[in-house]
Parts: C-alpha cells; structure tokens; sequence
C-alpha cells in the first residue's frame, strides 16, 4: 500500500481568514505580516527550528508544500525559492490572497497529491514548529498497524502527542518535555487521495469529532514554538512529562538537529538575522 506523505507549511500567507489575529482590511494583514522586523523573526525561526529536522528525515520520500504569497518581500522570497531548488522534497506555490483560507490551502495542495497513491498522510508544519528526523519514517510505517481503523471511515488522525515546548523571552528560551494532545505538529491526517481535504480542513483541538484517532506517545516527536509572533499562545491540553532538565537540549539536537544555545542567544539579545544569506544554502 503506497502512503504518501505529504505536508504544508504557511510562510506568512496573506489571505482573507485563517488567522486568530484579525485585521480589518488585506492592507492592514499585509503591513502587520510583512513588516520587516517580523519576518527576519520568522525566518529565523523557520531556518534554526522547522528546516533542520526536515532536512534530516530518516525517510525522506515526503512532499512539503511551501505556501505564501506572490508578493512575500524579498529577501524572503527569494530564499523560499532557493530553499525549493536545494530541497529535493520542497515545492513553492504561490497563491494570490483569497477569501476563504481552506480554498487557498487546497489550490496549494492539490497539484501535489498524488492520485495513485493508496492513502496521503497529511500534516501541518507551522513555520516556527518542528517534527522529529523519523516523523514521516514512522508515520508511515505506523499507519500499517492502524490500516483496519483507517478502513472502517477511510479517515484517522496519528497524534505522536510527546514532545517539546519552547517559551521564548527576552531571558532566553525555556523547554519543557509535554504530552500535548492533538497538537498541530506530529499529528498526521490520514485521507484517501480523492478526499479534497487536507489537514488544515480539520481543527485540530476537536479531531475526535471528525474521525477515528490513534495517539502515540512513547518518544518526542514534536517541538512546538511559543514567541510573540505565534498567532496563538495556546499550549495545547496535555500535561508535563518526567523528564532530566539537562537531557532537554540533547533531545533538541539529536532528534530534531536544533541547537538550543543559538536560540537561547537570539532569545536574549534579539540580534536575529536580517538578510544575511542563509546557512543551508551557503
């Protein structure tokens, strides 16, 4: 059975909706996501956070769809192009701004569905969040075990619900090892090709109302990011986990290659890049 793995990450898409900060024109939503300070934060989260752990996938048949604007300033997008030129599993889309949020989602998806695949594993990768470097090895051999309960609906949610939470401050960066259930990171929708839906089609807070649901928490496998650029500052429901305060940062790099004392440096000081070239494509 051919489960394809596929995921959508956000890059400061301006739209109509999809968003809990709300504006009252597209002028306002452009001038508040495109403000230059906000999007050097952004990048460096996307860069020092999301990319190191996808780069290094132990399975790196998967597809991430990088969405944003066609009018994202440079010189970011110009880096989402480079970005998609060196990572084999990346593909920009470019969508105007639309009204409805799930729509614009969808025309990004939708050309990268596979239509002979079995099933498609569908996750959202927030561009601040981050999966381990076996999410999609493991999200795919998994759903082996979980094909009869996916048969009986042809709909499941995976919710791989341990992992870390990184509080960003002007003091620095603190991390705490958390079972969050159904966060958005390390939760894999699984739909047949032909469903015309996608992860971000269902609220992830509430998936049991939608379909059938398997939670795995044996291992961290999600770090999920608060900073004051989140558009929520939601944890999440769940609990802490036992854990050795000074294992956090060799969890960070060794399961999701982030490298804790970069951030906590950036934390303190706020001396993020700006448009220095990026270190994946020097």
């Amino acid at each position: 059975m051919r489960v394809q793995m596929l995921g959508l990450c956000r890059f400061s898409y301006l739209g109509g909706r999809g968003f809990q900060v709300m504006h009252e024109t597209l002028a306002e939503r452009r001038a508040f996501l495109y403000d230059p300070e906000r999007l050097a934060r952004r990048w460096f989260w996307f860069e020092n956070v999301t990319l190191p752990g996808l780069l290094a996938q132990t399975g790196p048949d998967f597809t991430l769809v990088l969405m944003t604007g066609p009018d994202l300033p440079e010189p970011w997008l110009s880096r989402l192009r480079e970005l998609a030129g060196i990572m084999p599993q990346a593909r920009l889309e470019l969508v105007p701004p639309m009204e409805k949020h799930l729509d614009a989602c969808m025309a990004a998806i939708a050309p990268h569905i596979e239509p002979d695949a079995d099933v498609v594993g569908h996750f959202r990768q927030d561009d601040d969040d981050a999966v381990a470097i076996d999410y999609i090895r493991d999200a795919r051999t998994d759903f082996a075990a979980m094909r009869p309960l996916w048969e009986m609906r042809r709909r499941l949610s995976c919710d791989y619900s341990r992992g870390l939470v990184l509080k960003v401050t002007r003091d620095g960066v603190s991390v705490e090892q958390r079972v969050i259930h159904n966060a958005s990171a390390g939760l894999t929708i699984y739909l047949p090709p032909d469903a015309q839906r996608s992860a971000v089609h269902f609220q992830h807070w509430k998936i049991g109302l939608s379909m059938p649901g398997v939670t795995l928490a044996g291992k961290a496998m999600f770090v999920r990011s608060l900073n004051h650029d989140n558009d929520s500052g939601a944890i999440g429901a769940g609990y802490p986990c036992p854990d050795d305060p000074a294992g956090r940062g060799r969890i960070l790099a060794e399961r999701f290659r982030i490298d804790l004392d970069t951030l906590d440096r950036a934390a303190r000081d706020f001396g993020l890049p700006g448009a220095d070239r990026p270190r994946w494509g020097a």
